[in-house]
């Protein structure tokens, strides 16, 4: 019963041309509306900079306060620069590489490498068979038990929220951000050299204006709140209990993005923050919408009120304890309670229909 509802449900989902019919409109860039974002956003970050660097004379807990709102500032800055990268930020595609380079530096990530992941992630995200790029390291039951003790180890460590969240920023942005990889080309190569002579002139610049003390003691509790709130945001946006994952075969690019990317409902003020980036759904259906016409995409479209997968935020606390996908169920669900395979779990092959429930 449960799989014919899946299966009908599947059945009726939209056609990408009816959803194009209501969301043609917001496919395109306002160069007013961006520029308007810009500056609503990186001044009052430097603004924040500022205050954070006078109230050093007065407490550091006074620092650490308006380092949490400046984190808040510079995740909308990343939206901006992840806006650029899909083309959709500017109507030019010059002044988006141009501001995506700058924007990078400010949030420590190399412009034409980071692009070049997301692109790849639109095109495969719950895909079972084409994972590994763009997305949350997630492997299925039958995956987890067939890896030996070590590697079984080495996932639970990195899945534990404690890892993910408050090691991995730091690891992210200031470590593999900084290194152009072997299996990278020339031109995501060159990206991350600029970009790392970027943040040492702007942070050189800095250390002679407030001695480096001061630099380290701002820049580093902002770039790690805001990397920490970043790294939730793309978790939560396609790691839910019944969220889409496929067998190649029978991957489907409409369910992939209104069954397999959530609509992570935000108060108003944490949305602006957020670029409003948690229409994580409409992002997927079209890359070319830019941030600032998602909410109103979703409120003029029918067909995604009807389908989006809503997610609370008590809902999002909850899903730190997903773990594996489990192909039978079509689910994600915590680590076993054993680490051996029982008899027949995760042996039922494909699984063919997401569960949308």
């Amino acid at each position: 019963m449960e799989t014919t509802t899946r299966e009908a449900r599947l059945a009726a989902l939209p056609k990408l041309n009816e959803i194009n019919r209501e969301i043609a409109a917001f496919q395109r860039a306002d160069t007013r509306r961006a520029i308007w974002q810009l500056i609503n956003t990186l001044v009052p970050y430097g603004v924040l900079w500022y205050l954070m660097y006078r109230s050093l004379a007065v407490s550091y807990v006074l620092t650490l306060g308006l380092a949490v709102l400046a984190a808040g500032f510079l995740i909308r800055v990343f939206i901006f620069f992840h806006d650029c990268g899909h083309n959709s930020f500017f109507p030019s595609t010059r002044l988006n590489r141009t501001v995506g380079f700058w924007l990078g530096i400010l949030v420590f990530t190399p412009g034409a490498q980071w692009w070049h992941s997301p692109a790849i992630h639109h095109a495969t995200s719950g895909n079972l068979d084409k994972r590994g790029v763009g997305d949350v390291t997630t492997l299925t039951l039958e995956e987890f038990y067939e890896k030996a003790w070590l590697e079984k180890l080495g996932y639970r460590f990195f899945r534990n929220p404690l890892v993910m969240f408050i090691l991995g920023p730091i690891f992210m942005f200031l470590i593999m951000h900084r290194l152009p990889l072997p299996r990278y080309g020339k031109r995501q190569t060159r990206s991350v050299w600029l970009t790392n002579l970027g943040i040492v002139a702007l942070a050189a610049g800095l250390i002679a204006l407030v001695g480096w003390k001061a630099y380290v003691m701002i820049q580093l509790p902002v770039i790690w709140l805001a990397g920490t709130g970043g790294i939730w945001l793309f978790y939560i946006q396609h790691q839910f209990e019944d969220v889409y994952w496929e067998r190649a075969e029978n991957w489907n690019y409409v369910a992939s993005a209104l069954l397999g990317a959530s609509y992570y409902k935000l108060p108003k003020v944490l949305e602006w923050f957020t670029g409003s980036i948690g229409y994580h759904h409409i992002h997927h259906l079209s890359p070319r919408i830019p941030n600032y016409y998602l909410a109103e995409c979703q409120r003029r479209s029918p067909i995604l009120q009807r389908w989006a997968r809503v997610v609370t935020i008590p809902e999002s606390l909850r899903t730190v304890r997903l773990k594996v996908y489990n192909e039978s169920r079509q689910r994600m669900e915590g680590f076993p309670k054993t680490e051996a395979s029982p008899v027949g779990e995760g042996q039922t092959g494909k699984a063919t229909l997401a569960n949308p429930s």
